[in-house]
């Protein structure tokens, strides 16, 4: 949703890699040269997998592995890849050697991701994952012995459960203060979402019910980025960010990235400023109650950010009293 809520130019990012380019040979082979050995080097998968939300490439990049194959890409006794995936024999593991198994073209087989990039707060170690964690095992098994892949998967866990507490602290400290009334601004008087309504906006499906949030059982919000109070952006960047680097660092071996590069780090900066604005905003309620003063928010709120270019503008402009959910009722719709 945070990519609906903006003009197509802001999210030439997203739908540079989330469009045909999915499906195009040409995206891992190149075009003109559509090379089975291009398609090999880690340079390619970057093109798409780098960046805030999903910083891959930066977590291998800079991890044990990833400078492995750095310092000796250039020497083909160590990176043959002219070679079939599945005879490769390499000094280290690239992208497509762990999450193209043997040459596989269907990364999701053998994809290690599970639970929303990180970002939940799961227990991955439980049972339910425990196929995902066994394939994990025999891939790192190639080169170590299953007893490190294990131990390297439960410090994942260990650091992502640490994050867990952290963005729940974070999200709740945000929470209490618009129950109270005391965001700013409240979702009322922001410009409606792209759904055409005043939900808050980390109101995120089943985890918080009820009209205080906003909108009807089960509607999520959008997760905003913009036109938002500033804790809602520390909240989304603390999930959407600090705890994907935490977890992609983890899994990619990537130690360094997990604690200081905005992970852990990144994360307990967040959790302070989320709890000073709170502190701030309750200092000035008060003061202004003391005073007699109603403030008001200033009417840029209402305009949003750019957003009278979008659906939720067009709606409440068009259709009163309609919602996205009323003028697409039928199921699938959000996939045409």
């Amino acid at each position: 949703a945070w990519s609906i809520e903006r003009p197509p130019g802001d999210t030439a990012g997203c739908t540079f890699c989330h469009t045909s380019p999915e499906e195009r040979c040409s995206t891992c082979h190149q075009r003109h040269q559509l090379s089975p050995a291009v398609a090999r080097k880690s340079e390619q998968c970057k093109t798409c997998h780098w960046g805030k939300d999903h910083r891959d490439w930066e977590a291998y990049d800079i991890s044990i592995h990833g400078t492995v194959y750095q310092v000796n890409k250039w020497d083909p006794t160590q990176f043959d890849m002219s070679k079939k995936l599945a005879d490769a024999d390499y000094v280290g593991p690239t992208c497509q050697y762990c999450h193209m198994r043997g040459g596989h073209q269907n990364v999701q087989r053998l994809s290690t991701v599970y639970t929303s990039m990180g970002m939940s707060n799961a227990d991955r170690g439980a049972p339910l994952w425990k196929e995902k964690r066994d394939t994990w095992v025999s891939v790192c098994d190639d080169c170590h012995s299953p007893r490190f892949a294990r131990e390297n998967l439960q410090a994942m866990d260990e650091a992502c459960k640490d994050a867990g507490l952290k963005y729940t602290e974070t999200f709740k400290v945000a929470e209490n203060l618009m129950l109270d009334g005391m965001g700013e601004p409240m979702p009322k008087d922001l410009a409606p979402d792209w759904s055409g309504q005043h939900i808050w906006s980390l109101k995120i499906g089943a985890y918080h019910e009820g009209a205080k949030y906003g909108g009807k059982k089960g509607e999520s919000g959008e997760f905003r980025m913009s036109n938002c109070s500033d804790i809602e952006r520390v909240c989304f960047e603390s999930v959407g960010y600090w705890m994907t680097y935490i977890f992609k660092g983890m899994a990619h071996g990537s130690w360094n990235d997990a604690t200081y590069c905005d992970g852990s780090f990144g994360m307990d900066r967040w959790l302070v400023k989320a709890k000073a604005a709170s502190e701030q905003a309750r200092r000035f309620t008060a003061l202004e109650k003391k005073a007699g003063i109603n403030w008001v928010p200033s009417e840029f709120w209402r305009k949003g950010d750019y957003l009278d270019q979008l659906s939720g503008m067009k709606i409440v402009k068009e259709f009163p009293g309609k919602t996205i959910f009323d003028l697409c009722p039928e199921p699938g719709w959000l996939d045409t």
